[in-house]
């Protein structure tokens, strides 16, 4: 071991030091030096995002040109991800809110105490500018994801589009809609493609990239917002903070309430691997594929 002294270099310690050292100066003398030499209380900074995969511009530059192609088309493009899991109860919710007195929440965020652990699942309509949520009970998986896409491509009153017999999901790479889940793929197969007889293409974000996923800062960041200081003490008081959640830009939410158990890891076998319509795209084929129709209905 070294003779280094591993202690955080406070003003009260740095003039124990030099007093040590027969200086006579105090902590706010010390604070006065430093300010004079430019020095000052810094917290870490995110700026280093690591090796840059190769392929990443090359990424965003083809969902950028797929993106555009699908909604001259008329095609529905949509983009999904699972929003950041709530305890459901009388707990602290980050944020502040207008009012007279704060309102007292448990003072420790126990699971026991909670109603539940709610999963919002989203989907942002890029053509309509309209969001729904599926807050589901039970796990975060591959199989509650597709299911909740499923959802929205049978509401009947979801807007509808020109062309409606192919779909583009944009998705981050990791999450219950992972780029490397083959129950991703098995699940948008089966609950998709070949449910409503549609060629569905995915096209997923890179690694750390999740930030530019349009559901992120249109959606996800206006649902934080509103319910911002409001404790979640109830399912309907989750989903109707979520319904009324509204911009400028005229977004409107929905949500609903997806109250049934989705086991976690569920294995998808060779046999199943090779029954998939699945075609890979030349540019990065591990982020873009698409997943056609076993049979036509009619």
């Amino acid at each position: 071991m070294s003779q280094q002294k591993w202690v955080r270099r406070s003003l009260v310690y740095i003039a124990r030091q030099l007093a040590k050292q027969r200086f006579r100066i105090g902590p706010t003398t010390v604070r006065r030096i430093l300010k004079k030499l430019e020095y000052g209380l810094c917290r870490n900074r995110k700026t280093l995002t690591g090796p840059s995969h190769p392929h990443r511009d090359k990424q965003f530059r083809y969902i950028r040109r797929v993106k555009k192609l699908f909604l001259a088309a008329g095609y529905p493009v949509i983009s999904v991800d699972t929003k950041k899991k709530e305890l459901v109860g009388n707990f602290l919710n980050k944020g502040r809110s207008w009012t007279q007195q704060p309102e007292p929440v448990l003072v420790h965020d126990f699971r026991q105490d909670a109603l539940g652990r709610a999963v919002p699942y989203g989907i942002y309509d890029l053509t309509h500018n309209q969001g729904y949520v599926y807050v589901g009970t039970s796990y975060d998986t591959p199989e509650f994801a597709a299911y909740a896409i499923a959802q929205w491509w049978t509401d009947p009153d979801r807007p509808r589009f020109r062309c409606e017999d192919k779909l583009l999901i944009l998705a981050d790479a990791g999450g219950s809609n992972n780029c490397r889940f083959w129950l991703w793929k098995q699940q948008i197969q089966k609950q998709l493609a070949d449910q409503f007889g549609i060629e569905v293409m995915i096209c997923h974000y890179p690694t750390g990239a999740s930030k530019w996923n349009p559901i992120e800062y249109r959606l996800f960041s206006q649902i934080s917002r509103n319910w911002a200081g409001k404790p979640l003490r109830s399912w309907e008081t989750m989903l109707n903070y979520i319904r009324g959640t509204v911009t400028e830009t005229g977004l409107q939410v929905k949500a609903f309430l997806v109250d049934r158990v989705f086991e976690k890891k569920k294995k998808v076998s060779a046999e199943e691997r090779a029954s998939l319509c699945l075609y890979r795209r030349p540019i990065c084929p591990t982020w873009n594929y698409i997943i056609k129709p076993r049979f036509c209905s009619g």
